[in-house]
């Protein structure tokens, strides 16, 4: 039974996967046609960053979890494709909120399974406590977001677009959103860290993450010189 579910999440995922893939491609084709070349070189860029999951499993053969990967690729389509070619965040008001609190979401989870897994793997000597691991997971969606603010600058001073918006005070309501997305999943992972519920999505996850990189957490064996040689 576990197995036949865990069969038809991954055709779930592999569906939506495509499904986003083929929307931009068919965008870029549409964008081509109408003569919107820049929103066209863009949607190209944006469903390259969907084939990052591949790169990583192929080049340093890290798998990720499905439900994650699902994520961030729905994350990149709303934010990049939605939001800056079709031009979601100036239609709707209340998109760059969403997409934000979305992405502390995401990041949070991000930086609290990599200390996580560093804290938990044999081959890293580390013992952590709970406060400091949810704290690094805070502060590395927090730190994300605000390269991703200066990346924002940078290509409006640079390029003469548009991504900041309304200027400072769009920088500083992505940040705070940013915050608070990052904060509930700090509170959640040290709430589990604390009461090791085995039933929460991020026990789930870190199962998962172990059960599919089993190299990363396998213990080396360390060989000592014979004594005989010279």
């Amino acid at each position: 039974m576990t197995s036949f579910l865990g069969n038809l999440l991954t055709n779930i995922h592999s569906r939506i996967s495509m499904l986003l893939k083929c929307i931009l491609i068919i965008g870029a084709l549409g964008l081509f046609l109408s003569g919107q070349y820049q929103a066209m070189m863009e949607t190209i860029l944006i469903l390259m960053i969907t084939f990052l999951p591949l790169v990583l499993s192929a080049r340093f053969q890290v798998k990720i979890p499905y439900e994650f990967e699902t994520l961030a690729i729905l994350f990149v389509f709303l934010s990049l494709f939605s939001g800056e070619v079709l031009d979601f965040y100036t239609r709707y008001w209340w998109w760059d909120i969403a997409l934000h609190t979305f992405s502390g979401f995401l990041l949070g989870i991000t930086g609290f399974l990599l200390v996580y897994v560093l804290n938990e793997d044999n081959q890293v000597h580390l013992d952590l406590s709970p406060a400091f691991i949810a704290l690094f997971a805070f502060m590395f969606a927090m730190g994300i977001g605000a390269i991703w603010e200066i990346f924002e600058f940078a290509m409006d001073e640079i390029f003469g677009l548009n991504m900041q918006k309304s200027g400072l005070q769009d920088t500083m309501w992505d940040l705070i959103v940013d915050a608070i997305g990052a904060l509930i999943i700090s509170i959640l992972g040290y709430r589990f860290l604390l009461t090791s519920e085995k039933d929460s999505f991020l026990e789930n996850w870190i199962d998962e993450f172990t059960a599919v990189n089993p190299q990363m957490f396998e213990k080396k064996k360390h060989t000592t010189p014979d004594k005989d040689e010279s």
